[in-house]
């Protein structure tokens, strides 16, 4: 990987984000291997676990990201994609495995502990205050902090021109592709370490998802590890810098974005050929 993948795409303002931590995340040649991600930033390790008292969904379900890299996670319907995703942010029992962040095992926390820590989470549907201002709906993202967050807003605004112009409608009354701009400044506005989406592009057009994966690597390049879990894997893969496919809860195949779309057994099964 290049030392700027995005060439003059992106914000390259760092300050959106808390820049504390680092760590190294390298492929090894080829797809079906397992990735060195001993010192990765955040890391869901070797997770086995489900729902409640239910079976497990996820077995030995490894997944990584590192700072300024989008990692996604793609395979078929049913796979445990998002499981992983809520399993990394606390929202099912991981009964085996970690998670760590920053160094640091965090497998014991709450989901609002480990937004404390440094996690923003983007859920896919519920993901904004309709009836709240786009406005109302950032400042709501600053809950945590106890400092001024006027320049994190600015910043947001200048992220996503659109909620600037829209700042005092209902966001309820915006597109979908306007909601999910307002969901991810919302989680931006509290200075996140990882940035977390589940299924940012659902229900959209392929404009609209074009569109935001535009603003998600523009994200990227503040620094801020992004983790995503996509049903539009070519275009998601395109963008990665890592990928993870998943299959029945487990890493069926795994490496940079560009050996994932390279791989025929990875377009052949999951990629439509």
């Amino acid at each position: 990987m290049t030392s700027d993948p995005y060439g003059d795409r992106g914000n390259k303002d760092r300050s959106i984000t808390d820049p504390d931590g680092a760590g190294t995340l390298e492929a090894h040649p080829g797809t079906g291997q397992p990735m060195n991600t001993d010192n990765a930033f955040l890391i869901g390790d070797t997770m086995t676990g489900g729902y409640g008292n239910g079976p497990d969904i996820l077995h030995d379900c490894t997944i990584a990201v590192n700072q300024g890299e989008i990692a996604v996670i793609v395979g078929p319907n049913g796979a445990g994609k998002s499981t992983a995703m809520k399993a990394v942010f606390g929202m099912l029992n991981v009964r085996q495995g970690s998670v760590r962040l920053d160094g640091e095992d965090i497998t014991g926390l709450s989901p609002q502990a480990r937004v404390i820590k440094g996690m923003g989470f983007v859920p896919q549907t519920q993901n904004i205050f309709t009836t709240m201002t786009v406005e109302e709906n950032l400042e709501m993202g600053a809950f945590i902090r106890r400092d001024d967050f006027a320049d994190t807003m600015a910043q947001v605004y200048d992220l996503f021109p659109i909620l600037k112009e829209k700042r005092y409608q209902a966001a309820g009354e915006l597109s979908g592709g306007q909601r999910q701009q307002v969901a991810v400044g919302r989680a931006l506005m509290t200075q996140p370490k990882v940035l977390m989406l589940d299924e940012p592009t659902a229900g959209v057009s392929p404009i609209v998802m074009d569109e935001l994966f535009d603003r998600i690597i523009e994200v990227a390049r503040t620094g801020i590890p992004i983790l995503m879990v996509e049903q539009n894997a070519r275009q998601a893969l395109e963008i990665a810098d890592k990928g993870y496919v998943l299959v029945q809860g487990r890493n069926a195949f795994s490496g940079t974005g560009k050996e994932l779309l390279a791989d025929p057994e990875v377009r052949k099964s999951f990629l439509g050929g």
